[in-house]
């Protein structure tokens, strides 16, 4: 290995290390503790070392934006094939996306409620966040019904399972109602 290779590698480590720090104190204790000191802190590196990767908070919360979609994009497509026949695959989609929302908070944050520096629904959308929007799209655009676009279906049906997991974590339904939730909107929606 070159020397050029192992200052590579080195530098790749350092950013894991730093996106992985960003994401666990946010788990910890939310996105403002999050801040180029504590990092530097935690990592046990100087922020302008900090700074060689990341110009600053936001394109950190980019970067767990981008590890988090690429994360639920896996658990949506592990959740659906292991589901038999379209209503169960779309009511294993629906169980995976709100479980991940709620194990993830911070990192769901990230992708859908901060400002990390991403471009959605455009042509420079970065690839895992239209993965994650594919993970969706192959089992709900074949559910989407006749005369209707898939990818429309799937925003609204996307947009359905937001607003389901940002209430929930705001403690503005009722937990016992969470399975009939899902049923009621794969039944309804989905009309399955």
């Amino acid at each position: 290995m070159s020397v050029q290779e192992r200052k590579q590698r080195e530098r790749a480590e350092r950013e894991r290390l730093i996106v992985t720090t960003a994401r666990e104190l946010a788990e910890q204790q939310g996105w403002d503790a999050v801040t180029t000191r504590r990092l530097a802190e935690r990592i046990e590196y100087s922020q302008p070392v900090l700074y060689s990767h990341f110009r600053g908070k936001r394109e950190i919360i980019g970067a767990v934006a981008l590890q988090g979609a690429a994360e639920l994009a896996t658990a949506v497509r592990a959740a659906t094939s292991a589901a038999d026949g379209p209503r169960a695959r779309v009511a294993a989609l629906a169980r995976a996306y709100l479980d991940f929302a709620a194990r993830n908070p911070a990192v769901y944050d990230a992708l859908f409620q901060l400002d990390g520096g991403l471009a959605y629904a455009q042509e420079d959308t970065p690839e895992p966040l239209k993965d994650a929007f594919a993970a969706l799209l192959e089992t709900l655009g074949d559910v989407a019904g006749d005369g209707v676009r898939p990818g429309l279906f799937t925003e609204v049906f996307w947009a359905a399972l937001h607003g389901l997991a940002t209430l929930t974590r705001a403690g503005r339904l009722l937990p016992e109602d969470a399975e009939p939730r899902v049923e009621l909107l794969v039944d309804r929606l989905a009309m399955l």
